[in-house]
């Protein structure tokens, strides 16, 4: 019964929203599925219905293990991983609450583990970035009808740090185009296998910043 009690708000949220929290032991199990793409830094994940953050916050724990073993021993180097790790992850939730509380427990993880490394040294600059990239990775709207709240289609952001510095490079999509793209749409050739990839239109391109520039 306590696990139960664990997984629900309320009864009242289940009926409305089918809102059942999935258990730690079961995100775990689900997770080591894909284990080597958990634990590869820059692998994307999207949660559909991430309600307060269950699988976002172990596939977080996971890249920020690997972050910690290969480079906690340079800030820079741990700023730099730990920033791409941030960046990978991504959620959608129809709850006010549960958007807000999975971008908290996610910030929560992230700074108990930056602090625990570089104490005194961490940077309140980067940390803000950190706040900022959730805010835009973490979105409160249907993944249903592919709109926000605001009844807006949702609109992701694909980071990537192209140089072996801090600098990032933005572009926008939307949600829609991104889980099936029109054959309309751009579309190249593969190399090796001749196969043809569609590729969905980039709807904003933003240059190449450092990352204390990407709020301007």
């Amino acid at each position: 019964m306590a696990q139960i009690k664990n997984q629900i708000k309320s009864r009242k949220r289940v009926a409305n929203h089918a809102e059942v929290f999935t258990h730690e032991r079961e995100v775990n199990a689900m997770l080591n599925l894909a284990k080597q793409e958990t634990e590869r830094i820059d692998s994307r994940f999207l949660e559909q219905a991430c309600g307060s953050g269950n699988f976002l916050i172990e596939i977080l724990n996971r890249k920020l293990n690997v972050v910690k073993n290969k480079y906690k021993k340079s800030q820079y180097d741990y700023e730099r991983y730990s920033l791409l790790a941030i960046t990978s992850i991504y959620g959608i939730d129809i709850l006010k609450d549960n958007v807000e509380e999975c971008i908290q427990r996610l910030l929560e993880i992230f700074k108990k583990n930056y602090i625990s490394l570089f104490k005194k040294k961490i940077k309140k600059e980067f940390l803000e970035i950190i706040v900022f990239i959730l805010q835009k990775n973490i979105i409160w709207g249907d993944a249903l009808s592919m709109k926000n709240i605001k009844g807006m289609p949702i609109i992701f952001s694909e980071w990537s740090m192209p140089y072996n510095d801090m600098r990032i490079k933005r572009k926008d999509y939307v949600f829609k185009n991104i889980i099936a793209p029109s054959l309309l749409e751009n579309f190249f050739t593969t190399s090796d296998t001749g196969e043809i990839v569609v590729l969905p239109n980039i709807i904003k391109d933003y240059p190449i910043v450092n990352y204390q520039d990407l709020k301007k």
